[in-house]
């Protein structure tokens, strides 16, 4: 039954994330600077390392994982590539609530209301 918990709240995270995430876009547009390439090339590895990090490292590997993913959304912006299109404030509580009791279901088992 653990297990099965756990499988939804996996789905319901990744519900939420689709959620909010038909909202964002990523642009590939050639820049005459060569430093807007590399932020964004570096957005990317370090969201991808710091997922992988918070995921699949240990309990002392977690804080390095949220660093990374910090340093990639902070390097998204500086870009300038990502465009954030305008959300409903339902969509927004929407993909809020199924992210949120789908990480509680994988931590606690249980949804606490």
């Amino acid at each position: 039954m653990r297990v099965l918990l756990k499988l939804i709240g996996l789905a319901l995270m990744i519900y939420g994330i689709y959620l909010f995430g038909q909202n964002i876009e990523f642009t590939t547009e050639v820049s005459p600077y060569w430093w807007r390439g590399v932020s964004a090339k570096g957005s990317i590895l370090f969201l991808t390392g710091g997922v992988l990090a918070f995921f699949f490292a240990p309990t002392e590997g977690k804080f390095l994982g949220t660093a990374a993913i910090a340093i990639g959304i902070l390097l998204v912006f500086i870009s300038s590539r990502a465009i954030l299109k305008p959300t409903t404030l339902w969509q927004f509580v929407g993909s809020l609530a199924c992210f949120v009791s789908g990480y509680q279901l994988i931590t606690t088992g249980r949804l606490r209301l």
